[in-house]
């Protein structure tokens, strides 16, 4: 975290993160290596599945195969902490505005919009005032967000609305099925478009689906594969909750 102009820049922790630079090679290269001695060993079975690509490995003379093997597993630890550093979130906190940014892409939400924001460990989420979401980023596979301290810290410095109990419209969500009464036509086709895209793990798909429920009106959580859904208050709902 580093403070400059009013302004708090929150992002994973430098340990961690070569902790994870470091270390995804040399795991990477440990495995290449465990591959060859089982290629090696699997040479001597009556039956493998496959027998050309293990003998390959088999046969491949030394030191050759082991450095080759090494490397590989290197290169492909490498690959995972370019991907890594691609799902990192910077958060950056400004007395107007803050800022989420994640690999090419970029969320600003001004402080007047801002009535709430908390962190469950697994998401950040900033709400707006009818409670609905405004900026939403969650963990990655093989990336985390910062810790919800540093967030915390943060956000309470420039003094937005921090939510320590974490999100207040937890008790209003409720588990999709399809075809579901309370939701538009539309609604239900999004959220089982959405059910596909987190069943194939297609992470582009789910946001964009997020961001067209939102338009509807509709905020969307996940557990595991499962959707939970509730609506954004409206207006008079809004003056009567205040009251």
């Amino acid at each position: 975290m580093s403070g400059k102009e009013m302004t708090t820049v929150i992002r994973q922790k430098i340990s961690n993160r070569i902790l994870v630079a470091a270390g995804f090679p040399v795991l990477g290269a440990v495995a290449g290596w465990l591959l060859k001695l089982l290629a090696n060993w699997a040479a001597s079975w009556p039956w493998i599945p496959w027998e050309g690509p293990v003998e390959l490995v088999n046969n491949a003379p030394e030191p050759v195969v082991t450095l080759v093997s090494l490397l590989v597993g290197a290169l492909a630890g490498g690959v995972l902490v370019l991907m890594a550093e691609h799902g990192y979130v910077t958060v950056t906190i400004e007395d107007d505005q803050v800022t989420t940014d994640r690999g090419d892409s970029s969320q600003s939400v001004s402080r007047a919009a801002i009535h709430g924001v908390f962190a469950d460990g697994k998401r950040l989420v900033v709400l707006g005032e009818r409670g609905q979401e405004l900026a939403v980023e969650s963990k990655t596979e093989g990336a985390d967000l910062p810790t919800v301290k540093q967030l915390a810290n943060g956000f309470q410095t420039h003094g937005y609305p921090w939510l320590p109990d974490g999100d207040p419209y937890q008790d209003e969500y409720r588990r999709w099925v399809e075809d579901m009464p309370g939701l538009p036509v539309s609604g239900n086709a999004l959220l089982k478009a959405r059910a596909e895209a987190l069943n194939k793990q297609e992470e582009s798909n789910v946001a964009e689906l997020r961001q067209e429920l939102a338009k509807l009106g509709i905020v969307v959580r996940d557990t595991g594969k499962r959707q939970w859904w509730r609506r954004v208050r409206q207006a008079d709902e809004q003056k009567e909750h205040a009251l």
